[in-house]
């Protein structure tokens, strides 16, 4: 078996012994890990296969599709825009996208986007995966939907459509694909390994995502929003493996990253929104982000959420992270996950490829982050 490679301090030496369990049980087929705190990785750790089959290492600097932990990726991109005062959170979302106000939706604002009460959680079915991918038309064909119940009053998680609405409202503003400008000011300043899409050159660093069967909705109300969401958001969880969803922009769920990059992004937000000197975010525009806009029982997947502008703030979705102010978080379809914790100016980072069918994190990522706060605690007492 494969030992686990990378960077532990010795008090974190609990977590990396978790990862290795893991993987030798074989919980875990491959994945990364990373901890920052005050702008320093305490852990960055990585082990087991990027394979299937179990042939091929996990290395350095492999890459795994992070699925909805795209969407904080995508945050911050809309809260770039805020801060440089170009987006209005509390403006209709028509004022920057005339087309969209058509059919009943004049009265979205982009608030109600970022925070998954925007009344359209998906596609009008039926839309197969290559309509979704084709971000155009796809897009287009959301600014022609009516919503499906009055925006601002209820929460339905927005599964794979969420980044047609920002990247659309990026594009307007700035001109540039969502893409380009996750480049231009996120990643590429901050040197961190992510990708909207995959380019063919990084393919043979991505690892291969193990899905599951998808259970039958049986039992599910065939009228309901929770069913109509999942008939409209149509991708099958292999997908990041597909040529197709590699080369499209999906501003939702079509990241590649690893943890690393993961923490050293959300890290924006843990350091009040100073990386290495440089100021990406004002205080300001953190602490309206991380306003609560909604809660309740999200009528997409049926957990209890709380949501903020673009991120979830702790609740019963994720009963693991501590209810404490200052984090928030949000994480990928089989349990990738990006929790920024601000009073303790620490992120933790996860990206794995066996995926597990569980709405919010997996039994493993749920481990890794109990420990690590448990000792990240016990620290703070001595």
């Amino acid at each position: 078996m494969l030992e686990v490679q990378g960077y532990c301090e010795p008090a974190f030496n609990p977590v990396r012994d978790l990862l290795q369990q893991r993987i030798a049980e074989g919980n875990e087929v491959g994945a990364s890990l990373c901890v920052n705190i005050d702008g320093k990785n305490v852990l960055d750790i990585w082990g087991g296969y990027a394979d299937a089959s179990r042939t091929k290492p996990w290395e350095k600097d492999t890459l795994a599709g992070v699925w909805s932990s795209t969407k904080v990726v995508t945050c911050l991109a809309a809260h770039i825009l805020v801060d440089r005062g170009l987006l209005d959170v509390d403006e209709k979302v028509a004022t920057y996208w005339p087309e969209f106000a058509a059919n009943g939706k004049e009265n979205v604002k982009v608030s109600h986007i970022l925070s998954h009460s925007s009344g359209l959680p998906a596609w009008d079915a039926p839309i197969t995966p290559e309509e979704i991918l084709d971000t155009k038309r796809a897009t287009e064909r959301l600014a022609a939907q009516a919503p499906w119940f009055t925006p601002g009053e209820r929460n339905a998680y927005q599964l794979s459509n969420h980044g047609h609405f920002i990247g659309e409202i990026v594009r307007r503003i700035t001109g540039k694909s969502l893409t380009q400008f996750i480049a231009d000011e996120i990643a590429g300043p901050l040197s961190a390994d992510f990708r909207l899409g995959l380019p063919k050159e990084d393919w043979s660093r991505a690892a291969e995502m193990i899905g599951f069967e998808m259970p039958p909705m049986t039992g599910i109300d065939p009228t309901s929003i929770m069913a109509s969401a999942f008939m409209g958001s149509a991708l099958p969880p292999t997908s990041p493996n597909e040529a197709g969803f590699r080369n499209s922009e999906n501003g939702a769920a079509g990241g590649f990253s690893n943890a690393r990059a993961l923490a050293r992004i959300g890290s924006m937000v843990s350091l009040d929104g100073v990386v290495d000197g440089k100021q990406y975010l004002a205080v300001s525009t953190l602490d309206k982000m991380m306003e609560e806009q909604i809660r309740g029982l999200d009528e997409s997947v049926m957990q209890y959420v709380r949501f903020a502008l673009g991120v979830a703030l702790p609740s019963a979705i994720a009963s693991w992270i501590p209810e404490d102010e200052g984090i928030c978080f949000w994480g990928g379809w089989g349990g990738s996950m990006l929790i920024m914790d601000r009073g303790r100016r620490m992120t933790i980072g996860y990206a794995m490829n066996k995926m597990e069918n569980r709405v919010m994190g997996n039994v493993n990522s749920e481990a890794y982050v109990q420990e690590i706060y448990k000792i990240v605690n016990a620290s703070k007492k001595v």
